[in-house]
């Protein structure tokens, strides 16, 4: 008989430690079932931890500190060290000291999942502002995790019980959107799409709406010419090769009638197209994966929320969603690794 094998290592970059990224992290591994699931490993500093750990009374809440993959504990809490000393913690305030923490983390959490030595990622909140930005040119954590694995492209996916929605265009400004929405763009991200929901969330035959840019979904031309000219021809393609795709269809009545329920997922054109509707469905539940990659990353749907950290009132559900999306989806992919 094989000896059973233990939980796949689920790697968490701690993200800006003065936002709420360390207080919902530290409730949402006081679930019950995190190590049925996975073996935590938060990239951070120990002080930091132990400082919110204090600040929220969370007496009961253990981690173990160590120095390499190779003194990895399973069903316990691990911690290691990005950098030799703490930046001082001020919960609240933007600081470059905190910056500079959370790249830390975030590079040395992508390094070991791109070798292999742990599953998974999920990224704790980081302030983009307070980042170097001669080291991290990058819009987020996306765009960067994308790069640095070597993917040729990705697909930013929302996702909750009820709900998934993707962004043929991610973080954007507005303006540049319409030029964006090619042809040859709504065929890659609805590709990265339905391989996803086959491969990652174990649906057959996925089926997805794909949603219009403009108004009305462009009322025949008289509300803009991308629905006829870009996007029905992309969906004929699609449906050509098999593909169970639909639409266009206009935003505000699809969601209004909750048409999404009818769907495997939804394609938006644009970012607060698909992120407004989502949020208002599933805003303390969502989570952020990045489809297409080589590897799983995940991770909560908030930001560092200065204004409410500290105060120990911030909401762990997402983070929470992340962490056990992420589990969930390394068990699709190697259900060996995971004991029944």
């Amino acid at each position: 008989m094989n000896a059973k094998k233990q939980r796949p290592i689920l790697g968490i970059s701690i993200g800006d430690i003065n936002g709420i990224g360390i207080e919902v992290t530290l409730r949402a591994l006081s679930d019950s079932r995190v190590f049925k699931s996975f073996t935590p490993l938060i990239y951070g500093h120990g002080k930091a931890l132990t400082f919110y750990r204090k600040l929220m009374s969370l007496d009961d809440f253990n981690f173990t500190q160590i120095r390499s993959l190779d003194e990895i504990q399973h069903r316990k809490i691990n911690v290691i060290n990005v950098s030799e000393d703490c930046p001082e913690i001020i919960p609240g305030v933007e600081t470059a000291e905190a910056g500079k923490m959370a790249l830390e983390a975030l590079r040395a959490a992508v390094n070991d999942l791109k070798e292999g030595k742990i599953k998974g990622l999920v990224t704790a909140p980081l302030n983009k502002n307070n980042l170097n930005s001669a080291e991290f040119k990058f819009i987020g954590h996306t765009e960067f995790i994308t790069e640095a694995v070597g993917a040729k492209d990705s697909l930013m996916m929302m996702v909750d019980e009820t709900i998934r929605v993707g962004m043929a265009t991610g973080h954007l400004p507005l303006a540049k959107v319409p030029q964006a929405i090619t042809k040859e763009r709504i065929l890659q991200k609805a590709n990265i799409f339905l391989k996803s929901l086959e491969t990652d969330f174990g649906i057959n035959k996925p089926k997805i709406a794909i949603l219009g840019l403009n108004p009305h979904a462009g009322e025949d031309g008289l509300l803009g010419e991308e629905e006829e000219k870009v996007i029905k021809p992309a969906i004929r393609e699609l449906k050509d090769q098999n593909k169970m795709v639909f639409g266009p269809y206009p935003a505000d009545g699809f969601f209004g009638m909750m048409h999404h329920k009818k769907f495997d997922g939804v394609l938006a054109m644009y970012h607060d197209q698909g992120l407004i509707p989502f949020k208002s469905i599933a805003f303390s539940s969502g989570v952020n994966f990045t489809a297409g990659l080589p590897v799983i990353r995940t991770s909560p749907d908030h930001g560092t929320a200065y204004n409410i950290a500290g105060k120990n009132v911030a909401d762990e559900g997402s983070m929470r969603a992340a962490l056990f999306l992420a589990a969930d989806i390394i068990n699709h992919h190697e259900p060996e690794e995971v004991e029944t």
